[in-house]
């Protein structure tokens, strides 16, 4: 039963003072995140908590059909919202009320209520669109990747735009639903963990769910003919591979590396704590380009990470991010050495465990391989810039910065600092300067000239990451072009090439 609401003149008049008195209480969210690398990323005025993303897909044509809904908090008085978003939309709703929209920019989709948004409320946004996501190009490129049998979605930093609207931003994170109808005999891979598969009318739907926090750009789509295996790790973690069928002389390559995932994750808890999440695995479809990404959950690669067999360091590169990067991401995008820096460092412990080079061997070998005219030392890997992102350096320079930081630290506090980082921030965001602030605490001592020295000087340092006292490449002055004080450079360690072919990671090929 209903009851009426009587409401005293003084409690009435408290109510309409505590309501804006005039429509120009109410502005545009900005139509960027303020991110310098990516000024019209993301978008201003509210904040996601959930995406329920629901599409149907012809693999034949590329066509696209799809409804997203978004939850999101109003972080400000809001008269007009934007998502970033590339597709043909027909329609968009606010709280069931239809709303205006325009586009504007490469990316943007001006969403304009019927009734404003009050700071601190939440609205549910539904958009549906359609579109050939194969012919739209942004920015001169496309992150939806054709397969012979479907497609892909997967790019860093942007893919989301091709397959669903969204704050795209790693600063706002948010849990994902994935429901995609595909013909019949098509698979669909996404994050998470597969929660349904039914058919009807020739047509099967595939449900996925990431119950955790997760950047835009970490979410992926492949649609397609795989094979699938799932296991569990030997501590219980669900394991979901699966690998196109026509990926030739590559496939066997990219199984027997791929398969280890359950093994891998276990041992990089080791390192790096619980991991974090309620899945893992990894899948190859059939695609030309030539770099793997750490999509939260379930890791795309590429087969020509493979081409020269087995390789389990760049698997164990993309399982690292699970920690570094993608539950604890970025707070901007200058902050990439939090991510690429320690899956590098990750396959330098690889290596260590293998018996084909100590991490202080790989670091002394990058340290005197660039002479200090290289270019190599003139990428700061604590804020490369736009064009220098995913530069060598930021890896490798960012790698060895890591093992100045264990030689200052010593290997007590340095392990402590590995395993509490992820748990510190767990699925937030962090920038370089919180890491230092965390590793200061921890070690009890002060870093800053460290973390200048190594992440942001556009210099070589004038001694490599030795420890103290030890005469190796950190004797060396900045101008030498060996590592050793008899001109020749170290020996190569046995894993350096292996390493070295992940630097085509995220080579997206824009």
């Amino acid at each position: 039963m209903r009851k009426r609401l009587i409401v005293s003149a003084a409690s009435a008049l408290s109510l309409f003072l505590a309501v804006p008195a005039s429509a120009t209480d109410f502005q545009p969210g900005a139509a960027g995140v303020g991110d310098s690398y990516y000024p019209t990323y993301g978008n201003g005025g509210y904040r996601v908590s959930h995406y329920d993303i629901r599409l149907k897909y012809q693999p034949a044509t590329d066509e696209l059909e799809g409804t997203t809904t978004i939850l999101a908090t109003a972080t400000e008085n809001l008269s007009r919202f934007n998502l970033d978003f590339a597709l043909n939309v027909q329609e968009v709703r606010v709280n069931g009320r239809p709303a205006t929209f325009a586009t504007s920019g490469e990316q943007e989709l001006e969403i304009t209520l019927a009734r404003p948004l009050a700071k601190g409320s939440q609205a549910t946004v539904v958009v549906r669109y359609k579109g050939v996501p194969s012919t739209v190009k942004k920015y001169g490129f496309t992150a939806w990747l054709r397969t012979p049998d479907g497609a892909v979605a997967a790019g860093e930093p942007e893919s989301a735009w091709w397959w669903f609207p969204s704050n795209d931003h790693p600063s706002d994170k948010a849990t994902f639903d994935v429901s995609v109808q595909v013909p019949d005999g098509n698979q669909v891979i996404s994050n998470g963990v597969l929660t349904g598969a039914t058919s009807q009318a020739g047509w099967t739907r595939y449900s996925w769910r990431e119950n955790k926090p997760q950047a835009t750009y970490l979410a992926t789509l492949a649609v397609g003919k795989f094979d699938v295996t799932t296991d569990t790790t030997p501590s219980g973690l669900p394991v979901y591979n699966a690998y196109s069928k026509d990926l030739g002389e590559n496939s066997d390559a990219a199984k027997a590396s791929v398969e280890r995932t359950g093994e891998l994750v276990d041992w990089l808890s080791g390192y790096f704590g619980d991991y974090p999440f309620s899945s893992v695995g990894g899948y190859v479809p059939n695609v030309k380009t030539g770099f793997a990404l750490e999509t939260q959950t379930r890791v795309f690669y590429s087969p020509r990470q493979f081409a020269r067999g087995t390789n389990t360091s760049v698997v164990v590169h993309e399982l690292a991010h699970q920690w570094y990067g993608d539950s604890v991401s970025v707070s901007r995008w200058s902050d990439i050495w939090l991510n690429e820096g320690f899956a590098r460092y990750a396959q330098f412990l690889w290596s260590e465990h293998e018996n084909e080079g100590t991490a202080q061997e790989l670091a002394d070998y990058v340290y005197a391989s660039h002479p200090a005219d290289d270019a190599f030392w003139s990428v700061k890997p604590g804020d490369p810039g736009a064009a220098d992102q995913f530069s060598n350096a930021v890896y490798d320079r960012g790698a060895v910065a890591i093992q100045a930081l264990r030689n200052a630290v010593g290997d007590d506090a340095f392990f402590r600092i590995l395993k509490g980082w992820p748990a510190e921030h767990r699925y937030g965001n962090a920038t370089v300067q919180d890491f230092q602030a965390y590793a200061e605490k921890i070690s009890g001592k002060k870093l800053g000239d460290l973390f200048t020295t190594w992440l942001f000087t556009a210099a070589k340092p004038a001694t490599g990451p030795a420890p103290a006292g030890a005469a190796a490449a950190a004797s060396l002055a900045p101008g030498a072009d060996a590592g050793r004080a008899d001109g020749q450079l170290p020996v190569e360690p046995k894993s350096w090439k292996k390493i070295q072919e992940t630097n085509s990671l995220h080579d997206a090929e824009h």
